[in-house]
């Protein structure tokens, strides 16, 4: 099957090579354009596009190219671009999107699945239509979330999932996609700073979730401090022994030294990144910083 690729990002990496690997003729790659990276800002390619060329393939960073190439069906992997409707009139496209549609349609379905508790994701395999993926669904796996999987993780898994889906798909032959219910309808908007900030006056569920999709951060001594691995935690009882005539800890509150109070209960800092230095083991950390009695996020 001759195909056009659209992709940017490493999650859409395995699933071009799957197709590579599956004898599917990839004759075109639209991926983003190069950016710059590091700290001598050098301009790098995305990661399909350095995929594409170590494939072979050829690559534009223009969408309307594909408009001068013989193709049967466009493939869409996390592109990060609308496709616009003169592509959609010129050639038939899927999309592999990482939710179980119509929950989860938009940028971040991944992360709002961990934030919001959900139990279960999955992948489509979906048809480009006009709007924000509410094409029809064409198959569809599941996948279960457990409550220590990070957002990492869990692409991972949905990625190894949605190639073999994508191949199997393509390989038997598209049927007649199954259009989208109107029901349980729910976006996943773009993840913004104040997403991964850390109130530790919410529970420690609420709190270990966003620690699970990365970038957590909060404050420490009036500077940001990321809390990359944390667990739920219990206390000693002689941990919790405190004058009776003082309020009760205030949320955010250090003991231990690496057990936290939240809203509920404690959660214990695993591995931790301070402003301006490496991540380390947050006994590590403490030993240095001495954190005592202090207050994370004042």
């Amino acid at each position: 099957m001759k195909l056009v690729y659209f992709g940017t990002p490493d999650m859409a990496v395995e699933p071009l090579r799957a197709l590579c690997a599956a004898k599917h003729d990839v004759v075109l790659v639209v991926t983003g354009a190069d950016t710059r990276r590091g700290r001598g800002k050098s301009i790098s390619p995305c990661a399909v596009k350095a995929a594409a060329l170590d494939l072979g393939l050829e690559v534009s960073n223009d969408p309307l190219d594909v408009l001068s190439v013989d193709a049967d069906l466009g493939v869409v992997v996390a592109f990060g671009q609308i496709i616009s409707t003169q592509l959609l009139d010129h050639l038939s496209m899927v999309n592999l999107h990482f939710s179980l549609l119509p929950r989860w349609r938009g940028a971040a379905p991944v992360e709002r699945a961990i934030l919001a508790g959900d139990a279960q994701t999955g992948v489509c395999l979906m048809e480009v239509a006009e709007g924000l993926d509410t094409g029809g669904i064409y198959a569809s796996e599941t996948v279960e979330i457990d409550n220590r999987i990070t957002a990492s993780e869990l692409r991972e898994r949905l990625v190894a999932v949605g190639s073999g889906l994508l191949v199997n798909e393509l390989n038997v032959g598209l049927k007649h996609p199954k259009p989208q219910s109107m029901q349980g309808v729910t976006y996943a908007h773009k993840l913004h700073p104040t997403d991964s900030h850390l109130n530790w006056g919410s529970s420690s569920e609420d709190l270990l979730r966003v620690v699970r999709v990365g970038n957590a951060w909060s404050s420490f001594r009036h500077k940001r401090f990321k809390v990359i691995s944390a667990i739920s935690a219990d206390p000693e009882p002689s941990e919790l022994v405190c004058d009776p005539q003082q309020p009760p800890l205030t949320p955010g509150t250090i003991i231990n030294p690496c057990l936290v109070k939240t809203g509920d209960s404690w959660i214990e800092l695993l591995i931790v990144q301070p402003e301006g230095k490496a991540a380390m083991g947050a006994s590590d950390w403490a030993r240095g910083a001495h954190p005592l009695g202090e207050v994370l996020g004042q």
